[in-house]
């Protein structure tokens, strides 16, 4: 008895030898406090992604679908600096987006920002009614242009502000609109690809671009279906699934 009284003595609590730090949103979104982590050392929060969405941000609760993901790339004392690291609709906010007997037209692109940093971005517009294939070519291609023009022209941290609040869907939906009747677009998924060399150093401190249409994954193509499969009548997204796993 007293010899397991000694251990249960001899028990170290993790959670007193860690200290508290604070979580702050890249410059362009205005350092807006993030929260607070945990961590026995200050370098042990370098690379750690931290997930809000963009309510948290603005304020705005027309935004609260968007999950916004930052990566903690500095150290300045007991502040944690962030570098932005991609975003997403919410799962709900996607899935009603899709309707019966209308089209999904999605691209999906990797671009290099002005100062070097490389994204891939998911673009999707749904219509109000389903469309020719001529027409959704017409669509992609319009989402080509004007993301390659808007890559070429912004640093990363204007792109992803005119990225996640709508700036670039909504001239992308001004001129799709011509082609075919809209009743969303927008970019629903980012992702950080590569970093320059220097990001730490311009994260601290506060040319010409290439936009690249590419194929989805496996992965992704398993998501777009299974957004559709409440939808469409008779197909389940797990078997679909399945069916691209036996292909691989």
């Amino acid at each position: 008895m007293s010899t397991k009284t000694s251990k249960a003595k001899h028990i170290r609590d993790k959670w007193r030898s860690k200290s508290w730090y604070n979580v702050v949103a890249p410059s362009f979104f205005g350092n807006i406090d993030l929260g607070a982590v945990p961590a026995e050392t200050a370098d042990r929060l370098i690379g750690r992604v931290v997930e809000a969405t963009l309510y948290d941000i603005t304020g705005d609760f027309s935004h609260h679908y968007l999950k916004m993901f930052f990566q903690i790339s500095a150290m300045d004392g007991k502040t944690a600096k962030t570098l932005f690291k991609g975003h997403e609709y919410s799962r709900d906010f996607l899935r009603s987006l899709v309707r019966r007997r209308t089209t999904k037209v999605d691209g999906l692109f990797n671009l290099t920002t002005k100062d070097g940093f490389k994204l891939r971005i998911a673009v999707s517009a749904l219509t109000l009614s389903r469309i020719k294939t001529s027409q959704e070519k017409f669509i992609r291609n319009i989402m080509i242009r004007i993301i390659k023009e808007k890559a070429s022209a912004l640093t990363m941290d204007q792109f992803v502000q005119e990225m996640v609040l709508g700036k670039i869907a909504s001239d992308i939906y001004n001129e799709s609109k011509q082609i075919a009747p809209l009743r969303h677009v927008g970019i629903r998924k980012s992702k950080l690809v590569v970093a320059p060399a220097n990001a730490s150093e311009l994260v601290l401190a506060d040319g010409m671009s290439n936009v690249e249409e590419v194929e989805p994954d496996a992965d992704e193509i398993a998501e777009s279906v299974d957004l559709e499969a409440d939808e469409d009548a008779g197909i389940e997204a797990e078997q679909v699934e399945e069916e691209i796993e036996d292909e691989e």
